[in-house]
This record gives C-alpha cells, structure tokens and sequence, in this order.
C-alpha cells in the first residue's frame, strides 16, 4: 500500500506497472528516468577534459613496459554503422492530463502499433525509423468519442555516441534483461528463483547482473559483471521481537528506530525494496486506507486480498518509506510497509565482523576468473535463446549477435623491483630497518586488572620486533582500570599529559562507546597518538608475535616514523589525497580528509579535516586545506613544491562536473610561484574487469597491468591500473581519470606514479587498490565521521593518527 500523504495514513494504492520508463529535454539533452529524475550517471558523458590537455590530445597510451592481452567483461554491440535514434516532440490536442491517456493513444495508434516506440508520457516520443514527414499530424479518438489531435515534430537525429542514445540503450537493456524473469533491485537485476541458501548463518543470495551499457573508445560497448544481493532469512518483525526481549521496555522504541531506520528491506511479495525512514507505531494492521478507486481497506484485507498473504500480528507497526519518485507532488509520497512482510537486506556490522560468516560468504560470492567469465557467457546465450529478449534488441537495430566477448588486446605492464612477495611484505619488515623514527621512551598502557598478564607480554613482543626493525622502545607505565568505558577516560584525563609521546588501550570488548570516547579525548581534549587494541586479538598467544609487528609498524607511524619508501623520479613533488564522507550521527553532515606529502620521498605527511554542514560530497574548503598543505611543504623543505598532483576519491557517478567546475578552481593558486597542478578522480567501484589467459584457463593480470585502451573513454585521459594481488576471486582494476593536468606528465609517467603511491599506505606492508594520500584520507574520514564527530586538533597534523 502506497500514498500521497505527509504523516497521516496512506490514501492511494500506486500502480503495479513496472514498465521502464524514459524522458529527454529537447534542449541540453536531460536524461530521465520515469517519474522525472534526472539519471546522474549519464550526465558525466558531456564532459570533455581531454581536449583541453593538449600533451594527450592525440594519444594518451603508455610506450614502455611488456605488452600482456586480456580478456574483459566489455561486450561489443552489433549496429549498423549508420544507426540513429529519431527523437519527436509531441503535443496533443486539446491538452491532455493523464499520461496513462497520452501513452495509450500513441501506442495504440495506427502508425505505431506493433513497431519500436519509446513515449514518456509527457511530450518526447523515440522511433527506430524516421518518419516521412518532420511534422506529422494524426487523429485517434477517446473511449468517449472525443477527437484528439497529436502533432509529432522531429527534433533530434541522434547517433549511437550521444548521451541520449546511450541512456535509451541501457533502458533497452533493462527490458531485456526483464524478459529474462529477472527482478530490478537498485540499479541491478537478479534471478530469485536461482537462489544460493546459506543456512548457517540465515542468508539467502540472489544471484544476478549489473549490465551497463556506453560510449567507449571505438564504439558503443556493453559491461555486464555477476552480482549479487544478500537477504537476511529475518523479517523485520522477528527482528523487533527479538530486540524487545532484550532491551528495556521504555527504551524499545527509540533503540528499534535506531537499528531499523536507514536500513534497506526487500518485500518479497513484489521483490521490491525500500528503504525504511520511519516507524508509524499508532498505525496497525487493522487500520484502513483508501484506494485509488476511493474504497476503504484494511491492510490485514489487503494483503489477503492482493497476494494472499495471512498477517500473524495484526498488533505491529508499520514502517514508513518515503518515495524518491515522482514530479509537482506538494506532499512527500509514503508507503506503509507490514514488518512480518519485510525481510532485512545486506549484513550488520555484527555480522561483517563474524569471520565464518564472511568466509562463507566470500566462497559463493568471490568467483574466479574462469567462473566469473561462464556466468556472463551464459548470459549471453541466455538473451540469444530467448525470443523475446532477442526481438527487443533486434525491433532497435541491435541486430545478430548483441554479445562478443572477442576482445583481447595488447596492454602494457609496468616492471617494479619489488621484495620477494610484492603483494605483501610483512615478513621482509621484521628484518629491515624503518627509514626513520624516535624512540619511544615515555608512554602509558591503560588496561583492566583482567587483561594484565596479556598486556605484559604484548608489551615484550612489542620490545622484541622493534629491536630488528631499529625501533627503540622503552617499557611503559601500566595503569589498571575498571571494565568500563567511563573508566578509560577517566584515567586518560587523570594521567596523560603533553610530554608523552603515545597512550595504548587494551580494551577488554569491540563496545563502540569505549573506543569513540576514547578516541574523542586523545583526538580533542589532549592531542596525543593513541593506539587500541582489543584484549580478543591478544588472546591468541600463537599470533601474538604478528600482531606486535603489526602494531610496532602502526605506532612507528603514529610517532611521525617512516616505514619504506619508493624511487621518486620528480623533484619537488607533493602529492595529495581527498576524500568526503558523510558523518553517521550529525545528519546532513559531511568530513572532508585532505592529506598531503610534506617531503621529496613522500614519506611525511600533512593531514586536515575539515567538517561542512551542508552535508554534500562536494569540498568547499580546499583552497584552505592547499594553502596549509603548501604552507606545511614550505616549512619542511625551505621552498615552494614545484607540482602537486592531487587524487580526488568519492567522487560518485554524474559528480565530474562539479569536481571540474567547483573543486579544481579552489586547488588552483592565482600567484605567480605557485606549483604546476594535475587532478585525477580514482574510482574504486567499477564494473570493468580484465583477466589473461594461461594454458587456456583465464586468470587474474599480474600486478602493475594497465589498460589504457578500447576500454576507455575517448573524451577522458583515462586509464585502469591493477595494483593489488587478489587472494581469492577475481582482482578489481582501479579506475583513473585526469581531468586536469598542467605538469603535462607522459602519460607512461602518470601511470607509473600512480602505481608507486599504491606501495606507500604504512598500514598494510603491501599492496592496495588506491594511492597511500587517497587511502590515508578514507581512513581520517572514517575516524571523524565514525567516532569523533569533530575536527581535530592541528597539532597531530604531521602525525598518522588516524591509523
């Protein structure tokens, strides 16, 4: 049940149509889905930075490295070279209201019945054919003999490149892929009746696809990878009565909204999800509202009625989910969801940290290569096979084969001297020197009388590996507490003072009260390195000698300590990451991480958050956050750095933009002196993938393979770059786009840059997906926006806190 009503009951039922719908202004070309929202993801297409970097206007590809072929995910689409989408503006006469009038008289129409049309109900009209005329009149006649005029004038001849046509292409393909039973949840599409049963752990997989479809180098191209969606086997009510049971009555409704709201819930019902935004604890399952046709029912009637469906509680409450759908509505349109009829998607961060449950998760939902590439074949075979699907494609020219994988091209794969495991080397470290870091003589452990004797010998194993690594440390002053969060930050206060140089927290359990208020007083109140551990992890004597490695490498950082480094080739070189995140308690707010190298070996670094209010993912404090970075620089180096190559993570689909238009002027300096100044988008969440072939198996490319090639884009100096091992599964290539560029770096020069910043994050001795600024930034913003909700002080600016 769905209505148009603010806090009151529900009104109105909306229509079970699921049909796809699809809307373009004839001026700007803006792309809309059905209910008049503007499809972001498409609008980046208008974009063109490359053609103001004149260094890779010609050609922005790499020389050097060997030369690898791959196998991808990238489908070529068969069309004719001459294909055109016709676009029409359509007016009737006299005026109409209802769309559902409009639409079935175009569509029942003489002239188009039987033949490819695409009407949005409103005014613009698309066909596969031209018509005779550019201004064509026809007449048809309503039920109730009314005589309506429809004028359709040509306004658009589009080719297969244009924005407009590739958004047509991707609705196209969203009705392909519902001809194949399979259901739409989020941008995705999944085949319920395959589902993958998890018992265990009550959790069900669809199994399903992601498909987009657009403009690549050569030619419009199709990706398509696996998905899949986790369902919890827990309806929301289950959920409700388990959590009454276990919290005080008094405070049952303010802790159910506080785990319920946000969260997304799948009705299986109409396989549709919603998210929940609110609990209506006064409407119950016995209460009425009013239909379309003006009639009153009861939920229980309707449910019984509709899908015949019994409710076992007609005592719950409903949950409320308001619609993101629909244009001109005065009032936000809600639906009222029945909790028994509502089951919870996704994982709890309980059960994230469940290490079974996301071992067994990993081995249905990490494929490989070689399993990964079958489901897609299958899923091609599956659209030739089915007749439906087929003529959807071919009633729009796309014509014989609409799938072949036959791409496999030359790329190039940038040689690194490496340790003797490239992708990690911890076990290299406990025998290496750091490059740099102070002895840490005076400093303090805070742990309860319980977790006594394992903090003592975490501290021997700490004095241990530090020795080997060059790292001096002294033994600490231990102080006791009580198993209590107020406890820890009582003795904090009572203890720490601005001569120490780190405090260290065993908590005794993962109770985020205890280590927000912990890191709230060392990142606020008294600005000091901290470092928590959990008294679990040191629990397990067999891993104790990992973990003090891991943790000396973590405070070496925290003391302003340099870990490793890589040849840096450019002199006077600072480099920078952005990252923006929203804060999880202040709503409509956001946490802006800005970091930055303050030395030539981009070793040291400068961090600065900064917290908005408007809540958006874009920055509007860079200019401040360069002037200190460059000001930090100048201070430890004695003069201006000469580039600064900034990477902007976060930055979501449709964003360009507004990263060009608003954020590279902040980063740009009007003086004369300043640096020489390049921006590159890094997205981590691609659909591309890129596998090689040995002995007629496909695997993952090895690490440092770039594509820079026929899978991208011909408006953007773009480029993938594959810098982690992917231990299980198949590897995720991160994707690159330099939207601004004056150091007119080779691009075989950005490439190999970008690689070896992703050796330079000191909490992993490895490998990552991003360059260390980029990773650096993420976890500033995750401490902020997680746990302290405030900006911290400057004075751990040159220190890696946040680790």
């Amino acid at each position: 049940p769905q209505g148009y009503s603010g806090s009151s009951g529900p009104l109105a039922l909306e229509s079970g149509r699921d049909d796809v719908g699809f809307s373009a202004g004839s001026a700007g070309y803006k792309v809309m889905d059905r209910g008049g929202k503007i499809r972001c993801n498409f609008s980046d297409m208008g974009v063109n930075t490359r053609e103001k970097m004149e260094h890779v206007r010609d050609s922005k590809t790499g020389s050097s490295g060997i030369p690898v072929k791959v196998v991808t995910n990238l489908f070529g689409l068969s069309m004719p070279r001459e294909w055109q989408l016709y676009q029409y503006h359509v007016k009737f006469n006299p005026e109409l209201e209802s769309k559902r009038l409009k639409a079935a008289l175009v569509y029942n129409h003489p002239v188009f019945k039987g033949k490819p049309v695409v009407f949005d109900g409103v005014s613009t009209l698309f066909l596969a054919h031209k018509q005779e005329n550019e201004v064509t009149e026809l007449f048809c006649e309503t039920q109730r003999g009314e005589t309506v005029k429809i004028i359709i004038t040509l306004t658009h001849q589009l080719q297969s490149s244009s924005p407009v046509s590739i958004q047509f292409l991707n609705v196209t393909f969203k009705k392909v892929l519902k001809k194949l039973s399979m259901h739409q949840i989020g941008q995705n599409f999944y085949s319920p009746s395959d589902p993958v049963e998890i018992p265990q752990h009550k959790l069900t997989l669809w199994p399903g696809f992601a498909v987009s479809v657009g403009q690549y180098e050569n030619r419009v191209m199709v990706c398509a990878d696996v998905s899949h969606k986790v369902l919890r086997n827990e309806s929301v009510l289950e959920f409700m009565t388990s959590l009454y049971q276990n919290v005080d009555r008094a405070r049952f409704p303010e802790m159910c909204e506080k785990e319920l709201v946000g969260l997304i819930v799948l009705t299986r019902y109409n396989n549709k999800t919603y998210r929940i935004d609110d609990i209506e604890w006064s409407v119950k399952a016995t209460d009425s509202f009013e239909k379309r046709d003006g009639t009153q029912i009861t939920y229980e009637q309707y449910y019984k009625q509709q899908y015949d469906l019994v409710l076992t509680d007609l005592n719950q409450p409903m949950l409320v989910s308001e619609l993101k759908k629909g244009r001109n509505i005065d009032k936000p349109r809600v639906v009222h969801l029945v909790p028994e009829l509502c089951y919870m998607t996704g994982l709890s961060s309980r059960a994230k940290s469940n290490f079974h449950l996301m071992k067994d998760l990993a081995q249905e939902m990490h494929l490989s290569p070689e399993t990964r590439h079958q489901r897609l074949s299958r899923l091609a075979d599956n659209i030739q096979r089915n007749k439906d699907a087929r003529l959807e494609l071919e009633n729009w020219d796309c014509k014989k084969n609409p799938f072949t994988n036959e791409f496999a091209f030359p790329l190039f794969l940038i040689l690194q001297c490496m340790p003797m495991n490239a992708g990690d080397w911890l076990r290299d470290m406990r025998n290496m020197k750091i490059i740099r870091v102070a002895r840490l003589e005076n400093w303090m452990v805070v742990c309860t009388h319980r977790n006594m004797d394992m903090t003592h010998d975490l501290v021997n194993c700490l004095r241990r590996v530090g020795g080997p690594m060059g790292f001096h440390i002294e033994y600490p002053r231990v102080v006791q507490v009580p198993d209590s969060p107020l406890a820890f930050v009582r003795v904090l206060q009572q203890n720490v003072n601005p001569e120490q140089q780190l405090v260290l927290c065993v908590l005794p359990s993962d109770q985020k009260d205890c280590y927000d208020s912990v890191k709230k007083f060392v990142s606020l109140e008294q600005p000091i390195p901290s470092q928590c551990v959990l008294a679990r992890t040191l629990s397990k004597q067999r891993m104790m000698m990992s973990v003090a490695t891991k943790m000396a490498l973590q405070i070496a950082c925290k003391l302003g300590g340099e870990l490793w480094a890589v040849e840096i080739p450019l002199k006077s070189l600072m480099v920078v990451g952005i990252d923006v995140n929203k804060d999880a308690v202040a709503k409509g707010t956001s946490v802006v991480g800005f970091v930055a190298s303050t030395n030539a070996s981009i070793t040291r670094w400068y961090s600065h958050c900064v917290i908005q209010k408007a809540g958006t993912m874009t920055a509007d404090c860079l200019k401040v956050c360069m002037e200190g970075a460059i000001n930090k620089w100048q201070t430890c180096n004695g003069e201006l750095p000469a580039r600064v190559i900034v990477y902007r993570d976060g930055i979501g689909n449709g964003q360009l933009r507004m990263v060009v238009d608003y954020e590279v002027p902040q980063l740009l300096s009007k003086s004369n002196t300043s640096p020489k100044l390049s921006v590159v988008i890094v997205r981590k969440q691609t659909l591309c993938r890129f596998f090689t072939e040995a002995n007629r198996n496909l695997q993952n490319p090895p690490v440092g393979t770039v594509i820079d090639t026929e899978a991208t884009r011909p408006e953007w100096y773009d480029f993938f770059l594959i810098s982690q091992n992917a231990r299980q599964g198949s590897v995720n290539p991160t994707y690159y786009n330099v939207i601004y560029d004056d150091n007119g770096l080779k691009p075989d020069h950005m490439q190999r840059l970008t690689y070896k910043l992703c050796h330079l994050y000191f909490n992993w001795t490895g490998l990552i997906r991003v360059p260390a600024p980029c990773q650096y930034a993420s976890k500033l913003t995750f401490l902020v926006g997680q746990s302290i909700h405030r900006e911290p002080s400057l004075e751990l600016a040159d220190k890696l806190y946040y680790l």
